[in-house]
């Protein structure tokens, strides 16, 4: 018997299409708002019995959710939704009826997840009509049945029920026909309502009998009514943490830390975040971290909610003060959401000083998988990078940890340079870097080892916040130059002999791709290595930046800068040099001549009224000097290639930089194993 006729109070006849295309992104949500409502109904039994409002058995409370394929159904039930429930708040789309309840039973009231409304109406993208079938609790109820078929007509029915519950009926449109089937229902219902309060059955359980799948007598609940985040923490043990990262996270390593957060003022937020092992630097995934509103799953993309550095961590976040239909903007620009992000950062922070300070030995057995994590963070966060200060390690090639404090009273006294800076060197390859390591420690000083993508970045950030002090890679220059404590006498050479025996060591320098060098001369001690290779480190900061930050593609183009120098108190070095004095007389003589026109043209050049013939003559003394150069050059070269040490020191010195490869390396062995052959001696 039809009781009553309507039109839901919405304000345009057009509102079903608009619920069916944009309401939620992701139609699979319907699945969520509907249970949702259903959680809430029971919820609000409870309470009502509480208060003694509701007199008899609650019974079982459990939220079912079934499929009936040949109807082409499926159903969600709950303990019971009044007539009056229905008018007032599946008729009247904009009335928020959780939210009117909590405001009169605030004080009893448990865990009312979302609004009946709109959430309700998310069941039409998925269904051509919808019934809600209903006997409410109440004395001399009557049983009615809500009926729409997706336009703002409905009707309101008597039925025969005689059992105490609501069922949501949604009979499925033809493009969704897959919420037919179990597997895809059981997905949904585990995202979306995994961890809800209230038992959600759905089918039975099944066990493995004479080699298939069978049915058992016992209920398929699909939820953890009472995740570990919500449990008090000195309730939990370390195994129950550990338990469930596992099962919000199958077959993953166990995780390094965890924070448990629990706050109820300015806001509310419970949660659980986790430190997982990264198998490797780049084993970062972000959207791990899954965020719900009263156990309801709202999203995994938690941008705007969990600070950027943190989105390698993985876990829960619980608040009510984030609606069910969030978005990425709403995320951005809410004050609460600011506010939460802002606890976890401080939280975040807070936990480990207390690890470090509680567990150091453990803190440091754990530092080489969580120091990513931490330099992101002082990097990309100030309030973070200021609390950090107090437990960020630095690592030396001995893998000993120290606190920024404790390193910096460890090296003071000897890698402070004449000008009362404090020099702190490291290495980024121990095996690659190996002999520039030795010769630093042998000089008695430590180094350190920044060794992950990062390195870079948050040595340009330590160099900001420690006062009077620099960071030097190992391999920047010879070990004499990394930390100068006075003044050092220079290689005793005229600029004659610069010149051509830069030129000596320049034109046996094989080609090596997107590198450059520059020759150079020190007066080192006579034990030292006889040619050495650094590299600069402005540029190579720069070209390490450039391959990870925008903006700075043009330093990622440049070739790679290096130095070779050559130790002029070598005994080696020495030889060859006596040598070339004595076989490149005629280069000498080319030089001097080129010295003495270079003269002459800068006289002219820096005449402001040259005549025609002044013009001429500084026209014909470039065209000399060029020629010249040339000739001296060729004559070099001519030279050098019958020097086969030359190459062979040169050759040492790329080999210990990684930079003797391919053909190069080749010629290296072959001419290697010649001098020994013939007994050459330098």
């Amino acid at each position: 018997m039809t009781i009553q006729k309507g039109k839901i109070g919405v304000t345009t006849e057009n509102i079903f299409p608009v619920i069916k295309k944009f309401l939620y992104s992701d139609h699979d949500i319907f699945l969520r708002e509907i249970v949702s409502n259903a959680i809430d109904a029971t919820q609000k039994l409870r309470t009502l019995s509480s208060c003694g409002e509701f007199k008899g058995e609650l019974g079982d409370l459990n939220v079912t959710v079934s499929i009936d394929k040949e109807a082409g159904t499926l159903t969600v039930s709950d303990r019971g939704m009044t007539a009056e429930d229905v008018d007032k708040y599946i008729n009247q789309i904009a009335f928020s009826g959780a939210e009117e309840f909590l405001a009169k039973y605030k004080d009893n009231a448990n865990a009312i997840i979302g609004h009946f409304g709109l959430g309700f109406y998310s069941a039409f993208m998925v269904s051509k009509k919808v019934e809600i079938r209903t006997l409410s609790w109440k004395e001399d109820a009557k049983a009615i049945c809500w009926s729409c078929d997706g336009s703002p007509e409905y009707d309101l029915t008597e039925i025969d029920k005689t059992e105490r519950g609501t069922d949501i009926v949604l009979y499925i449109d033809d493009e969704s026909k897959e919420l037919l089937e179990n597997d895809k229902i059981e997905t949904l219902l585990k995202k979306y309502c995994k961890f809800l309060p209230v038992p959600i059955v759905f089918g039975k359980k099944q066990e493995w009998k004479d080699g298939k799948m069978v049915d058992t007598d016992e209920d398929n609940v699909i939820n953890d009514v009472k995740p570990a985040w919500t449990v008090t923490p000195s309730e939990l043990k370390d195994e129950d943490y550990l338990k469930f990262y596992h099962e919000l996270y199958p077959g993953e390593d166990d995780p390094l830390f965890w924070i448990h957060l629990n706050v109820d003022y300015p806001f509310t937020l419970t949660g659980i975040l986790y430190f997982p092992k990264l198998k490797n630097e780049f084993d970062v995934q972000k959207n791990r971290i899954q965020l719900y509103c009263n156990q309801v799953f709202v999203t995994d993309s938690v941008e705007g909610v969990v600070p950027e550095f943190m989105m390698i961590m993985r876990g829960v976040i619980d608040s009510p003060d984030i609606p069910l239909n969030v978005s990425r903007s709403y995320l951005q620009s809410d004050a609460n959401v600011k506010k939460i992000s802002s606890y976890i950062t401080k939280k975040v922070a807070s936990q480990l000083e207390t690890i470090f300070k509680t567990r150091r030995s453990e803190y440091e057995e754990k530092w080489n998988d969580i120091k990513i994590f931490l330099e992101y963070g002082m990097l990309t966060d100030e309030k973070f990078c200021d609390s950090a200060m107090k437990f960020a390690l630095l690592a030396n090639v001995d893998d000993k940890k120290f606190t920024f404090d404790e390193y910096k009273s460890l090296i003071e006294s000897n890698q402070t340079d004449k000008d009362g800076n404090l020099v702190y060197l490291y290495a980024t390859d121990k095996t690659a870097q190996y002999s520039y390591i030795k010769a630093a420690n042998d000089k008695g000083y430590d180094v350190l080892l920044l060794n992950d993508q990062l390195g870079s970045h948050f040595v340009g950030l330590l160099e900001r916040k420690f006062e009077k002090s620099r960071f030097v890679r190992v391999d920047s220059d010879i070990v004499e130059n990394l930390i100068v404590k006075e003044d050092r006498k220079s290689a005793a050479l005229t600029a004659t002999d610069r010149t051509i025996f830069s030129e000596l060591f320049r034109c046996r320098i094989p080609t090596v791709e997107k590198a450059e060098f520059l020759v150079s001369f020190e007066a080192l001690a006579e034990d030292a290595q006889p040619v050495q290779i650094t590299q600069s480190e402005y540029m190579r900061r720069m070209k390490e930046m450039a391959a990870m930050q925008r903006g700075m593609g043009f330093y990622g183009e440049l070739p790679d800068s290096y130095s070779l120098i050559v130790n002029t108190e070598h005994p080696l070095v020495k030889a060859i040099f006596d040598d070339a004095h004595a076989s490149l007389a005629d280069a000498t003589a080319k030089e001097a001549e080129i010295e003495s026109l270079n003269k002459s043209v800068a006289d002219l050049r820096g005449k402001k009224d040259a005549t025609d013939e002044e013009k001429k003559s500084l026209a014909d003394d470039e065209t000399r000097i060029e020629q010249l150069r040339k000739e001296e050059n060729a004559t070099i070269a001519e030279y050098a290639e019958k020097v086969p040490q030359i190459r062979q020191l040169i050759d040492i010195a790329l080999l210990g930089n990684n930079l003797l490869r391919g053909e190069a390396l080749a010629d290296f062995l072959r001419r290697s194993v010649e001098l020994m052959k013939n007994k050459v001696t330098f």
